[in-house]
């Protein structure tokens, strides 16, 4: 791969993670939850979902997606209902007041560090604004006189690498307001945002068109 084309990548890539998302809007609130530390295991996951979504545009399959009515309709059903859950539950997590410098209960059931990869994991690979992105830009950059895999290791190596740093940047940042949130409202009004920007994400993509 050439230079200018990865600088370009790299670009490109740094624009589409620092734009809000479901996983930028998941890394806050466990961020916020359990602070940056726990939440690697959440952005871990939503690096592997990502990966999927990369190597499925990558080899062809995304196109397959946005040119099948049916399966397409399949991932944005799945992606969208489970953005709605997610966010549901996050609007109904169960708080409690924090008692000198440790919670008595976390903002949202605590997740072990499986769990947290897993919920990143499907935050991302069932959104299917991904498969339609990544199918439309990857194309840009890959060069047919190029070994294909070769490549798609550079794009992948470059995208995780910059999504990894911004999501922690996201995590980072929403911690960083923890001293703020210690009384039982603030916590639930952390949780009805972030809940309500998760299920409007949902909703969102059932409104999702192929065309976009």
């Amino acid at each position: 791969m050439d230079l200018q084309v990865w600088l370009a990548f790299l670009v490109a890539s740094c624009v589409i993670a620092v734009s809000p998302g479901s996983g930028a809007v998941l890394s806050m609130s466990h961020g916020l939850s359990y602070g940056v530390r726990r939440t690697t295991a959440t952005i871990v996951g939503l690096q592997l979902g990502l990966a999927v979504i990369l190597l499925v545009a990558g080899l062809g399959v995304g196109a397959v997606l946005t040119a099948s009515a049916g399966a397409f309709l399949v991932v944005k059903v799945v992606g969208a209902c489970y953005l709605l859950w997610l966010g549901w539950r996050q609007w109904r997590a169960p708080v409690a007041k924090i008692e000198g410098d440790a919670a008595t209960e976390a903002a949202e059931p605590d997740l072990s560090a499986s769990q947290r990869v897993l919920r990143g994991f499907l935050t991302n690979v069932t959104n299917p604004k991904g498969i339609v992105f990544m199918a439309a830009v990857l194309p840009q950059f890959i060069q047919p006189t190029r070994p294909l895999w070769l490549q798609l290791l550079v794009l992948l190596a470059t995208t995780v690498t910059v999504d990894v740093t911004v999501m922690h940047g996201y995590a980072w940042l929403a911690a960083r307001l923890q001293g703020m949130l210690r009384s039982v409202r603030a916590r639930r009004a952390q949780n009805r945002v972030f809940g309500g920007v998760l299920m409007a994400m949902g909703a969102f993509l059932f409104m999702f068109k192929r065309s976009t």
